[in-house]
Formats: structure tokens, sequence, C-alpha cells
């Protein structure tokens, strides 16, 4: 995954540091099924699917990034059609902050900065909206992004947003995967451990087998980075 804490880090592709915007990113305790927003389930599903296979299965970035941007411009439609609806929109910075991910370099800070304004829009509209998933994407995005000058990373906000986060969504899978890798970025192994550990028991979402083990793949290799460490 991908840190991008410093212009090094902007500078240089996918694997950096510990983690990646990735569903910020990468998002993210998501459930199938909306709670207060209108949406076609059925196309809310496809998406998550559709992102699902972008991010864990296709290998070859540039090809990862075709199928981003395709699904994008999927979710625009629907947004335009539903631009009172927070699901596309905390859908459409999942799929910029995965972009950003897989770009890196300076580049990746305007779509960054792009999945941040989808994401306080959708908070505007309902934050617990997807069990309040618009909050852990986007204190994903305060904590892996630069800081001032650079960009607009700022670690105490992300606290404040993942805690929200959890709270809205105590036992969903990416909700804990965010926060432990807060907690790891921090210095925190022993607490961001833990983390990881429940997040592992986390209960298999509905129709998204791809994102779940692609999600547990990534706490396996956190939890081996922390033994390292020790």
């Amino acid at each position: 995954m991908m840190r991008l804490k410093s212009l090094d880090a902007w500078a240089l592709a996918l694997p950096l540091r510990r983690s990646i915007l990735r569903g910020a990113v990468c998002l993210l305790g998501l459930s199938v099924f909306p709670v207060y927003a209108q949406v076609d389930p059925d196309q809310l599903l496809k998406v998550q699917q559709q992102w699902a296979h972008a991010h864990y299965q296709i290998k070859d970035e540039d090809q990862q990034i075709a199928a981003l941007n395709q699904l994008h411009q999927r979710i625009k439609t629907y947004e335009e059609a539903q631009p009172e609806a927070p699901e596309w929109a905390i859908w459409s910075a999942i799929t910029l902050s995965t972009e950003a991910g897989i770009k890196g370099g300076l580049g990746a800070l305007s779509l960054v900065k792009d999945a941040r304004a989808a994401l306080e829009k959708a908070i505007q509209l309902d934050g617990h909206a997807l069990q309040g998933s618009a909050y852990t994407s986007l204190g994903a995005l305060y904590y892996q992004v630069p800081g001032w000058p650079i960009g607009f990373g700022d670690d105490d906000q992300a606290k404040t947003l993942l805690q929200k986060g959890l709270a809205l969504n105590p036992n969903g899978i990416d909700a804990l995967y965010f926060w432990g890798d807060y907690l790891y970025d921090q210095g925190e192994n022993e607490q961001a451990k833990q983390v990881f550990q429940h997040a592992l028991e986390a209960p298999e979402r509905p129709n998204r087998p791809i994102a779940d083990a692609g999600r547990r793949r990534e706490i396996q290799q956190k939890l081996a980075d922390i033994e390292d460490d020790s």
C-alpha cells in the first residue's frame, strides 16, 4: 500500500512504505444495501464488484487505470441522475483515490483533491450512508496525503474522521482496517495489531468475496509488517 507523506512519496509508484490509497480509498466497510439513499442496489453492487476486480485482480497498472476510468464515468452518470444520493459521491471518490494510489507522483494530487470534495459532499448529504464509509474514506485520505504545502494531509483530522466511521460501523472490515493502519502509521503497533486481528473476524459481505479476500490479504500483510518491526 502507498503512503503519500512527502514529495518523494508522490514521485514514486504503487508500493510505498506501509499503506496505499485504496479504497481510501479505498474505501471501506461498505454495505451492499444503502440505509437511506434510494439508489438501485443492483447498480451499486455492480459498481462495488467492478471496483474490486480492477483493484485486486487486474495486475497491469495501465489496464487498472483504464478500468477505473471507465467505472468512474459510469458512476458520474449515476451521480448526474441522482445528485442527492451520497452513495455515488462516495464511489466516485473511491475510484479517484484508487487511481491516485496507482499513479503516484504529483499527478495524483488533483485526483485526491477531487476525491476529498466528493466525500465532503457525501457527508453533507448523509454521513450515515453506507455505514459511515465517507468518514472512513476521508480519514484515510487525510493521513495518507502529505500535509501543507504539498497537500492537505492532517493526522488529527484523520483520527477524528476515522473514529466517526468506526462508530457507525464498528465491525466493518474496512473501517477497522483503516483505523488499524492509522494507528500503525502513528507508531502504535500493539494497538494496531489488536485492531487488525479484530478486522480479520469481521463478517463477510454478501456478494463481495473479491473485496473481502483482497482486504484480508492486506491485513495479513500489515500484521506481518508489525512482526517484522518488533
